[in-house]
């Protein structure tokens, strides 16, 4: 592993970090030289344990983002480890587990515990990490979107409303945040290949229609997004925010 990279010196944290994608970010950050806290609700030490292992610095901290007090105590924990934040990915979400379904069939207990997840999870993380940022003056947060929201995507109208939210927030902290050389971005992934959506069958015909609408057709992996991921979080994309950038193969095109 690199020691040196594009985010050296810099400290990240990756929400949502103990497998699949936001797995494969703490490892990609790490990479480019970036100290790592990896927070979620499920164990991440070994990810983060990897990645020492490889030359890198990474902590990994429980915690549940939609718990103000919990999102406070991994923005302390990370400062306290590593002594600044610059980054925050918001990749904690509530997508693989849940079953395509007509909107009427989605009950109302299930919408909130979506909405309080993908959404107010992000609220609660950028209010515990701006104020950390805003001691630098300099900051980057790259919200997870999805590219659901730029097709309208049926049967997941709790999902897809989430990520559309996300989208809207992303503009607003960008304009509230500027002065603060603080940029707000966000990813917007197709669907991946990731560890949850291999363990749900009822994810098969959307992958299968998702391939076939892309102009690159073949599967994403947790890998594909990770290019995109580090210019947002880079020197590179200092003049960048507000923005969403579709990860997806050509699917969409906006």
């Amino acid at each position: 592993m690199k020691t040196i990279g594009r985010l050296s010196g810099r400290v990240a944290i990756v929400t949502g970090a103990a497998q699949g994608i936001g797995a494969q970010y703490a490892r990609a950050l790490a990479a480019e030289g970036a100290a790592v806290v990896l927070g979620d609700l499920q164990d991440a030490t070994s990810v983060a344990q990897a990645i020492v292992a490889a030359g890198g610095q990474a902590r990994a901290v429980t915690v549940d983002v939609t718990d103000p007090a919990s999102v406070k105590k991994l923005v302390a924990e990370a400062v306290g480890q590593f002594g600044r934040l610059d980054i925050l990915i918001n990749n904690a979400a509530l997508f693989s587990q849940l079953v395509a379904k007509r909107f009427e069939e989605i009950d109302s207990a299930e919408w909130d515990k979506v909405m309080a997840i993908n959404v107010r999870g992000i609220f609660e993380c950028c209010k515990a990490a701006v104020p950390e940022m805003r001691k630098n003056e300099y900051g980057k947060i790259v919200n997870i979107a999805s590219g659901t929201v730029f097709k309208g995507a049926p049967m997941l109208l709790h999902y897809v409303s989430s990520k559309g939210a996300v989208v809207a927030m992303t503009r607003c902290l960008a304009r509230e945040l500027g002065d603060d050389g603080i940029r707000v971005n966000t990813l917007a992934p197709g669907l991946v290949m990731s560890e949850g959506v291999l363990a749900n069958p009822s994810k098969a015909a959307s992958i299968k229609n998702n391939v076939a609408s892309r102009a690159i057709k073949r599967d994403a992996t947790p890998e594909d997004m990770c290019g995109t991921m580090i210019y947002l979080c880079s020197a590179e994309s200092d003049f960048v925010t507000g923005q969403v950038i579709v990860v997806d193969g050509g699917s969409v095109m906006h």
